[in-house]
């Protein structure tokens, strides 16, 4: 199976939806977020969104990977991407590239940014097709899960079987 990095909100929509179970199931020692990403989570918590705690729980427990970008490569690529993304979707696209990883966003600007650098893309609604295709949910549970997400780049889940 590909190894995957995360921006912070696929993961904050399925640990807001009470649904991060399907990430440890799916993507459990395969996984990564940058320090910038955990970062962000950070701040989520501090903000009060206590849910998000699965995160940094899963950072500690080891099946969620947390890395620093490290070569010159990663970050003059980091760089460049910070003209118009975030630091958290840039580090990511970056350590995506440079380690040839998938990575999983919701945002446009990131997905676009990213394709154009022929980075593997996955997002919400792909990884709940996968939950469903391997029978980890029932379709009306992703559909419930899906309802409960707000994020940019919306595809109508009809449209993702």
């Amino acid at each position: 199976m590909p190894e995957i990095i995360f921006d912070n909100c696929v993961l904050t929509n399925f640990a807001l939806s009470d649904s991060f179970y399907v990430i440890k199931h799916l993507y459990a020692n395969t996984s990564y977020i940058t320090d910038l990403v955990m970062a962000e989570n950070i701040r989520g918590i501090i903000k009060g969104h206590r849910k998000l705690a699965n995160i940094r729980e899963a950072v500690r427990e080891g099946w969620l990977r947390e890395i620093t970008l490290d070569s010159i490569e990663e970050k003059n690529l980091f760089e460049s991407l910070c003209v118009s993304l975030g630091f958290g979707e840039a580090s990511a696209i970056a350590a995506a590239k440079s380690r040839d990883l998938v990575f999983a966003c919701d945002d446009k600007a990131a997905r676009r940014e990213a394709e154009l650098l022929g980075v593997r893309l996955t997002g919400t609604v792909g990884i709940l097709v996968k939950a469903v295709r391997r029978k980890l949910i029932k379709r009306r549970r992703a559909d419930e899960i899906l309802r409960r997400t707000e994020f940019s780049g919306f595809i109508k889940l009809d449209s993702a079987w």
